[in-house]
């Protein structure tokens, strides 16, 4: 097995079969997950079933709320667009579940079909976010957290993404994406702007554009302002993006905590179909 680091942000996992990992091969794999945020996997040829092993030797499953799940595996979302769809899954700059007390520690998407062309994926390193960020951009989030919610993207209000986009219209009969009622029972948390990451230990942003709704303790327009000055440093951070693009056989691991990504939309008329697991994560602490 090698662990190759890519450009911007994460490593490349070779030689190796995720169906068939000794212990040690496991526990190399695990420690990269935590220093470089995100995992590439090639020419793997799992099942369902390869695929939930795998995960669950990180965790328990998260069962996701709002996607639909396959048919027959209830622990696997499907992220689907087919070729009459406009919109697809995840098309924005994001990191899943901060809208938990308790964020998910990371998903593992497995490519079952994909698109002649496009449909790559964008990732971002909040370790080196975090890092790079101007000092004094870094005294104004010290200490401070912000309330995350998911209820503007998944939930009944008029002004929910769901309800007002095209996405909305492109998603109505599909079921894609939806259980409305259950985002609205979700209580907002509030979470460090800057957090101690679980298993690496270094400090990582923790904010992110989709779902994070205001700095606590400070004005609308002020909260505005500095969360916007946070996502453009992150925006314009190239040397710490990663544009990951997929092939037959190709897996990609994610920290929830110490990333963010974005799945490019620029294959119209064409199906993807990717199956996703999420895996349980814990509390954040400053």
């Amino acid at each position: 097995m090698q662990i190759t680091a890519v450009e911007g942000l994460g490593a490349e996992i070779t030689d190796v079969d995720i169906k068939s990992l000794s212990d040690a091969e496991f526990n190399a794999i695990r420690d990269a997950f935590a220093e470089h945020g995100v995992i590439f996997f090639r020419g793997q040829d799992t099942r369902e079933e390869d695929h939930i092993a795998f995960a669950e030797r990180f965790g328990d499953i998260n069962v996701n709320r709002f996607f639909a799940a396959h048919p027959n595996y209830p622990q696997i979302a499907l992220v689907a667009k087919e070729p009459d769809q406009k919109d697809n899954i995840g098309g924005g700059w994001h990191t899943d579940h901060s809208y938990d007390h308790e964020p998910a520690l990371g998903s593992v998407l497995v490519a079952r079909e994909l698109p002649e062309s496009g449909g790559d994926t964008m990732f971002a390193s909040m370790y080196k976010a975090y890092e790079n960020l101007p000092s004094d951009l870094k005294e104004k989030i010290e200490g401070r957290t912000a309330i995350h919610s998911g209820k503007h993207i998944f939930g009944e209000g008029p002004d929910s993404y769901y309800n007002t986009s095209d996405a909305g219209t492109h998603d109505e009969g599909t079921q894609r994406i939806g259980n409305a009622s259950v985002a609205e029972a979700l209580t907002d948390p509030e979470h460090p702007i800057v957090i101690e990451h679980p298993l690496s230990g270094k400090k990582a942003l923790y904010v992110n554009p989709a779902f994070t709704r205001e700095i606590v303790g400070l004005e609308k327009s002020e909260s505005d302002e500095l969360l916007a000055e946070l996502y453009a440093h992150v925006f314009k951070g190239h040397d710490f993006h990663h544009r990951f693009k997929w092939e037959p056989g190709s897996i990609a691991m994610w920290d929830n905590r110490s990333t963010w990504h974005w799945a490019l939309n620029d294959y119209q008329g064409q199906r993807r179909i990717m199956h996703r697991i999420t895996i349980e994560g814990c509390a954040l602490d400053a």
